[in-house]
């Protein structure tokens, strides 16, 4: 197929573009840089010139593809659904009918599951999300005529040695020599590994249904106790406990995501769309996988009002 891609340059975005090219498709990508148009070519992709704001280059460059995937997101962007909004307008009307859209959301769509597995029939809604403008978009584009749409909410995507959250908590140890967690630390999130979660976006592509919506997380789960602890072990650093008044002054309103339960029940990929996670798990990961080998530090998290 001919798929037009969003969000390239970027961590999920140029996993997928390997795999979608590993696979046999040809992918057009969307660069605002020139650094990203190299990023673009160098994976084996067709650089598009443009950002999100150019909704003619959006829009014909989905009239020309066979599917659109769009990974390009910007949680600490506090306008971010006012760029997206037309954006995907846009690509939506260049699409033909009956083709595939992959939209990117999260898991953090969902309110607290209070430590229970949340499948997708859990109703979302701006007021309950820690990432409001991801359920502005879903309803955009699972509303559109035509084009056949599916909804991704990836749990904590980890992996290769990336992820903000990840690296930043990695960096901030080894800089700092602790690593946090609030309270005990029992609450726990779901994960998805990133070769696993492009995968899922293959499968997509292939089944091309209308209005799905799917969870897309491994079947195991990690207290954020157990990802500071190994954050610790590979960072020559200690974890220690923290009160959620501690972390709301050195944390902001994210202090408030990290508490939740983010647990997400992957069954409808698997049944719809054969899709079986097979990469190792984010503890194994950090412990002794791409984390671990990682020779290079990243910079130290520094908190922000929106999560990323």
């Amino acid at each position: 197929m001919r798929i037009f891609l969003t969000g390239a340059s970027g961590y999920l975005g140029g996993v997928v573009t390997e795999h979608l090219i590993a696979a046999g498709h040809r992918v057009t990508a969307l660069a605002r840089s020139g650094a990203a148009q190299e990023r673009v070519t160098e994976l084996g992709a067709e650089p598009l010139p443009g950002s999100l704001a150019d909704t003619e280059t959006l829009r014909q460059a989905a009239e020309d593809a066979d599917a659109v995937v769009h990974t390009a997101v910007d949680f600490t962007h506090p306008a971010m659904h006012e760029v997206e909004q037309p954006a995907l307008a846009a690509m939506l009307s260049g699409l033909k009918p009956g083709s595939p859209f992959v939209y990117t959301s999260t898991g953090l769509v969902y309110p607290d599951g209070a430590g229970a597995a949340i499948d997708e029939d859990t109703p979302v809604a701006p007021e309950t999300s820690a990432q409001p403008y991801k359920v502005l978009g879903e309803s955009q584009v699972l509303a559109a005529e035509g084009p056949a749409v599916t909804v991704v909410r990836a749990a904590l995507i980890y992996g290769r040695g990336g992820t903000a959250l990840l690296q930043g908590m990695i960096a901030g140890a080894r800089e700092r020599k602790v690593t946090a967690y609030i309270g005990d630390g029992t609450h726990e999130w779901s994960s998805v590994h990133v070769d696993d979660l492009a995968r899922l976006y293959l499968a997509a592509l292939t089944r091309a249904e209308q209005r799905l919506v799917v969870n897309a997380a491994s079947r195991s789960r990690s207290s954020m106790r157990e990802i500071a602890e190994a954050v610790a072990a590979i960072s020559d650093a200690q974890s220690l406990s923290i009160t959620i008044e501690q972390a709301q002054q050195s944390m902001g309103p994210l202090a408030g995501v990290l508490i939740r339960s983010s647990l997400l029940d992957p069954t409808r990929a698997e049944q719809l769309l054969g899709w079986k996670p097979a990469e190792p798990s984010l503890l194994d990961e950090l412990r002794t996988g791409s984390y671990a080998a990682a020779a290079t530090p990243a910079r130290p998290f520094r908190f922000r009002s929106r999560p990323s």
